[in-house]
């Protein structure tokens, strides 16, 4: 078997330098100790590519046989272990191009044919991003689920609505969980549309010149499925954006800062609806940890520290805005910073997802407590507004007439319910009995019967909505 260049002593590039590489530098420059997640979408990478150039005529099918059957056994190495990573081949593509010509020889220094590790890594990245979207998109369902799960059952429970953090009007507790499915259904429609322009192929675009080989590239983008909704191949095509284009990392961490921000804002809420001075629900005990010091506590740590992961993620992104901005085409080494960012936005995306679709199941509505806050901040006031308004009188002046009621029934302590009728008159003379029923809470949602509102029938219609949609 022919002697292997790529081992631990020397580099691809080796036959140029007069001089190692410092291990400083190496160690400064690897990026193995993190790209090494790549391997599956390289090796995927790798057969797509050597399948094609036996195609093409352009290595034998030999050649082709002998690379496949190392990429397979590299792969069952790494998958048990027993792959030797090592740190002076700097990454997971010389890695994987080492143990293979260790294992097939020749054939496994012709795989390298028409390609560039520029191109390579730009389809690696997409390929296994494209899985990770795909992860993500079945999480966000799952979470949506979750939700619409509780706002069903909750679709008659009354919570004060606020705005200002002050009480504003009464929703349904199955209303307002709704809200949260509507913002993780456009995060998942945001991961789809990222998936497409993330599912195109720059293999073929080599170093950024293109290639003299006569490369079939869009049969490599069939093989790995880089194909647009009527199975058309999606080639990247223009070979310098190709190898240096890394908007489609920064789409996908836009889109995970935005999906993150929706987890902080619910996260918020929960946090405030546990605290005793809100008392709306609680959070299974194991989503929450105790104190050292003080054994009454409770502490919601899941949802504080998804709100602190969503800075993590957004600085993700602005890191990744801040790598390219400055970058003459084509690919330049400022590349190789793109993955740890990417990494951990997914991973921290997906935790928290995770966590979440189980957290939401275990959550325990208080209903007592909401209604309680609801009628403290006499939450009907704008009702008890909209019946003047039907009995002829001004919106504005109604609106000026239930001021002075409110400010009556602060002076009492009372509920605007709570009022006599002659003291309610005393404000319009049309005002009959007929208004106790507007002024209840019940009353105030059942009369938000308009699509999209908060009325337990149009709340259970959205529930409805939204199970067809997500196949609940």
């Amino acid at each position: 078997m022919a002697s292997n260049p790529l081992d631990t002593k020397s580099t691809a590039w080796s036959a140029l330098f007069s001089e190692p590489m410092s291990e400083l530098v190496q160690r400064y420059t690897a990026s193995v100790g993190f790209d090494r997640r790549l391997w599956r979408a390289d090796i995927a990478g790798s057969r797509a590519h050597a399948e094609m150039l036996a195609a093409q005529g352009i290595i034998s099918s030999d050649d082709q046989r002998a690379i496949e059957r190392g990429l397979a056994q590299i792969a069952s190495e790494i998958e048990s272990g027993a792959f030797a990573w090592k740190l002076e081949l700097e990454d997971v593509h010389l890695n994987i191009e080492a143990r293979l010509t260790q294992l097939v020889g020749d054939a496994g220094k012709r795989l390298h044919t028409g390609r560039s590790r520029n191109d390579q890594v730009a389809t690696d990245l997409r390929l296994w991003l494209r899985d990770e979207i795909d992860a993500i998109g079945a999480l966000l369902v799952e979470l949506q689920r979750a939700l619409v799960e509780l706002a069903d059952a909750h679709a008659d429970t009354i919570l004060p609505g606020f705005t200002h953090l002050q009480v504003a009007q009464p929703v349904s507790f199955g209303h307002h969980m709704l809200a949260y499915v509507e913002m993780f259904a456009r995060d998942a429609e945001r991961m789809a549309d990222a998936r497409q322009r993330t599912n195109r192929l720059p293999l073929g675009a080599a170093a950024l010149a293109g290639t003299s080989y006569p490369l079939d590239r869009e049969r490599v983008a069939r093989t790995l499925g880089m194909v647009d909704a009527d199975g058309a191949p999606c080639v990247c095509q223009n070979s310098i954006d190709a190898v240096s284009d890394r908007d489609f990392a920064i789409e996908f961490c836009a889109a995970a800062s935005l999906a993150m921000v929706h987890v902080s804002r619910l996260s918020e809420e929960l946090v405030l609806w546990m605290s005793q001075s809100f008392g709306f629900i609680e959070l299974a005990d194991r989503f929450c940890t105790g104190s050292s010091i003080m054994p009454q506590k409770k502490n919601p740590d899941v949802p504080e520290l998804a709100r602190g992961k969503t800075g993590r993620v957004v600085g993700h992104l602005m890191g990744l805005l801040t790598l390219m901005k400055g970058q003459p085409l084509a690919y330049n080494k400022d590349n190789q910073e793109d993955k740890e960012p990417l990494f951990d936005s997914v991973d921290t995306l997906k935790d928290t997802l995770r966590i979440f679709c189980e957290m939401v199941g275990g959550i325990v509505v208080k209903p007592e407590a909401m209604e309680r806050a609801a009628r403290r901040g006499y939450a009907t006031a704008t009702d008890l507004a909209d019946y003047l308004v039907k009995k002829g009188l001004p919106f504005r002046d109604a609106h000026e007439a239930v001021a002075h009621a409110v400010k009556q029934a602060i002076a009492e302590g009372r509920d605007l319910s709570e009022l006599p009728l002659a003291t309610l008159q005393r404000l319009h003379p049309a005002i009959g009995d007929d208004v106790f029923a507007v002024l209840t809470l019940g009353g105030s949602l059942a009369a938000r019967d308009v699509l999209g509102g908060t009325a337990p029938v149009q709340v259970r219609a959205q529930v409805a909505r939204h199970r067809a949609r997500l196949g609940a």
